[in-house]
């Protein structure tokens, strides 16, 4: 059953529920970052993904503060930079990030990347579990990890290490299907998020997006985000435009045919943003 609404949630694996469409805030300015969450937030979003890297957290918190939302309705999100990787530097990087966002918990921190070696990405995992039992966190998960990254994590989980993945973030989109790791994380029950699931715009103008956007009346970006959604993962789309961020939450009212989906599968991968998935030790 496809998701009806930006309100429709996924169970997570810790129990708690997360929107199945999120709002993007990477490469968002601080300066702006506030005014276009809470423009989203007005719009029906109601899951904000933002990161220690982006340096938004407190500007993206301070919108859903201002936005007069129950806090219990709005899902955040943050992540630990790959400069913070180990046990000591991700507790840091934790504190900062639940004291800058200042909203009593944040529902879901990500390890952003698996750099650094097993030692500094299990010492990262031991502290985003403390964390989640202190209370401060009610989900943990991880982006950007190998199928090897995923495999080593779960052992050590496995043999006491504590714990539970409860969301995979990747790049994700026709044209860097993943489809090795979303199986994967699918099979434990793991959710899938995909960031940049727009391309950063740069396929929009591919002829099977157009012509599958002429067929249903909607947008190369709609298509996008539809195709996601239909995939059963979550998107991230960003936007700054006020335009654009309602675009990208109007495709509940469509949906794409086996055929249509099909004609996504490209074959190609090839990512616009970084890929620690093949680079990082």
């Amino acid at each position: 059953m496809a998701p009806t609404s930006l309100e429709t949630t996924y169970k997570l694996n810790s129990g708690y529920e997360i929107p199945v469409v999120g709002f993007g805030v990477y490469q968002t300015p601080p300066d702006v970052t506030e005014k276009v969450t809470l423009k989203a937030l007005e719009l029906g979003y109601r899951h904000v993904d933002s990161a220690a890297f982006y340096q938004n957290e407190a500007e993206t918190a301070e919108a859903i503060r201002k936005s007069g939302i129950d806090r219990s309705k709005i899902f955040y999100t943050t992540k630990v930079p790959r400069t913070h990787m180990g046990y000591e530097k991700a507790k840091q990087s934790i504190e900062e990030s639940v004291a800058k966002a200042n909203l009593g918990y944040i529902d879901l921190i990500l390890i952003h990347a698996p750099y650094g070696g097993t030692e500094a990405r299990l010492g990262a995992w031991r502290a985003l579990v403390e964390a989640q039992k202190a209370g401060k966190v009610r989900s943990i998960g991880v982006s950007n990890y190998s199928i090897a990254h995923l495999e080593e994590l779960e052992e050590y989980i496995k043999n006491g290490g504590g714990g539970e993945i409860s969301v995979g973030q990747y790049e994700i989109h026709p044209w860097c299907a993943r489809e090795d790791i979303a199986e994967w994380l699918k099979k434990r029950n793991i959710v899938v998020e995909a960031y940049s699931p727009l391309v950063q715009a740069k396929r929009m103008s591919e002829p099977v997006l157009q012509e599958l956007a002429k067929k249903h009346n909607k947008s190369p970006a709609q298509i996008l985000v539809r195709w996601s959604l239909q995939k059963g993962y979550v998107p991230l789309p960003k936007s700054v435009t006020d335009s654009r961020i309602l675009e990208n939450s109007q495709i509940f009212d469509f949906e794409l045919s086996k055929e249509d989906v099909e004609s996504l599968n490209t074959g190609v991968y090839a990512p616009v943003c970084w890929d620690p998935v093949k680079d990082a030790e």
